[in-house]
This record gives C-alpha cells, sequence and structure tokens, in this order.
C-alpha cells in the first residue's frame, strides 16, 4: 500500500477508480481491506462511477501502530483524513465513516469544512454524542491474556473481531482509550456538508440515526432493517442508500 506522512505519522491508503473522490474511513479494529474491500464497498463505489480511496486510520491495518493514548483522539485522527484529502490533491471530497471512521469524519467535517463535499456516519447515530458505556470493557478484552478470559459480551465482541484482522491489541487499547472523543450538540449543528446518518434497526452500540441526523443542518437518516453493528456494514440497503445521496448531492453541486 503506498503511504504519506501526517504529523510525521506514516499513514497506509489505497486509491481505486476514477471520478468524484470517496473517501472512506474504517471502524475501530478494522482497516481498509476488511471494512471497505472485503464487503463489496469499493467495487460498488468504482462500478457506480466513484474515485474509492480508503485510508488504515494510526494504529490500524499497514499505518503507524502508537502505544500512547493521546495520539489517538478522534479530532487527532481526523487530522490524517484532511491531510490525506490534501496529499492526493482532491480539493473536496465525500466522507465515508463507519463507527469510529464517522467519528473522525464529524471531526473532519467540523475542522475542515472546506475537504468535504459530503458526509456519511454510517454506524452511528446518537450515540455519536451520547459516548460508548462499554469502552473499558473494550479495552479490558483486548488486554486480556487470551479470550476465554473474558466474559463481557461488547469486550468478547471485538476482541474476536480484531483477532479476526490481524490487529496490533496494545495499539487498540491505546486508541479505545482515546478516539470515543464525544461532540457535542452544538458542534454537529456547525457541520455544513451535505450528511447522511445510516445506522442498523438493531444496532445498540451507534444508537437511532433520527435523532443525529435532526442536529444537523442538511442530515437525513437511513434505517438499514434487521442489522446491528457488526452485520450493516456491507448490508446492500447500506450500499443503495449511500449510492442515491451520492449521486443525488454530487449531480447538485455540479449544477449549482
Amino acid at each position: 500500500m503506498p503511504n504519506f506522512q501526517s504529523e510525521n505519522i506514516e499513514i497506509a491508503y489505497a486509491d481505486y477508480g476514477d471520478g468524484p473522490p470517496v473517501v472512506l474511513v474504517h471502524g475501530f479494529a478494522s482497516n481498509g481491506r476488511v471494512n471497505w474491500v472485503d464487503t463489496g464497498w469499493v467495487s460498488t463505489l468504482v462500478e457506480s462511477g466513484f474515485r474509492a480511496i480508503t485510508i488504515d486510520n494510526r494504529g490500524h491495518g499497514q499505518s503507524q501502530k502508537l502505544y500512547d493514548p493521546a495520539f489517538y483522539s478522534a479530532r487527532t485522527m481526523a487530522h490524517d483524513v484532511a491531510n490525506l484529502i490534501e496529499h492526493l490533491g482532491l480539493g473536496r471530497a465525500n466522507l465515508l465513516g463507519y463507527s469510529m471512521g464517522a467519528r473522525i469524519s464529524a471531526f473532519t467535517a467540523l475542522d475542515a469544512p472546506e475537504k468535504v463535499r459530503t458526509v456519511t456516519f454510517g454506524g452511528l447515530g446518537i450515540n455519536m454524542i451520547r459516548g460508548l458505556s462499554d469502552s473499558s470493557e473494550i479495552i479490558k478484552g483486548l488486554e486480556a491474556p487470551t479470550l476465554k478470559e473474558i466474559t463481557h459480551k461488547t469486550g468478547r465482541q471485538f476482541r474476536i473481531f480484531a483477532e479476526h484482522t490481524g490487529s496490533d491489541l496494545k495499539a487498540l487499547a491505546s486508541c479505545m482509550a482515546a478516539s470515543r472523543t464525544r461532540i457535542s450538540e452544538s458542534d454537529v449543528g456547525k457541520i455544513s456538508a451535505p450528511a447522511l446518518v445510516a445506522v442498523g434497526s438493531e444496532d445498540d452500540i451507534g444508537g437511532a440515526p433520527e435523532p443525529l441526523a435532526a442536529l444537523l443542518p442538511k442530515g437525513e437518516a437511513l434505517i438499514i432493517d434487521r442489522r446491528d453493528h457488526m452485520r450493516a456494514t456491507g448490508d446492500p440497503q447500506f450500499k443503495k442508500g449511500v449510492l442515491s445521496f451520492l449521486e443525488r448531492e454530487n449531480e447538485l453541486i455540479r449544477s449549482a
């Protein structure tokens, strides 16, 4: 994978296709390949005329691993996304983030609005503001010697996923300690880009999409029927809704 230096941190990315750019920001313990290539997102976007760009967030995938939580606030990680847009000379890009990637995308849209054409928050609704109550259990799960010591449902779920993706457990524990930076209602109200909030109907981790969409100046909600946090990622409903949103909003931008 190619990489670039973002504030002295090595960040890996991959670039596919041509057309309006969509920067894909993966969730916690995942990476660009698992979250976006293996689920069919990259092929779906490219076949629909978009340029798909995946990023491996710091501490994940092929990007540099760091072991101090100070390097992992969502706002700091948002700098990497903005810097990638700058590095590739994209001007303004569509952002599509899932779970932690949605939170990172929110801070990118807030702090670098000149780089964001549209933003989609996948797998994270009103809990973007409320926060995640199980963070400490996830950290315990990541730091446990083996899986058999983990009894908490969410901690066990994330440990299994982290092992599946071959992640650096120590780096992830540091990331979890800082990356769940809450964004206030007032800051959500300052996100000026058209925004889609897409969450599974059974997703207790992300929370309902409608209350978050209502706080956004140009927000709309998409419920991914019969899907929880883990199973919504590659769902056809999710893809169809995002493509419809991107095609409509990019056409409006071109005709403005």
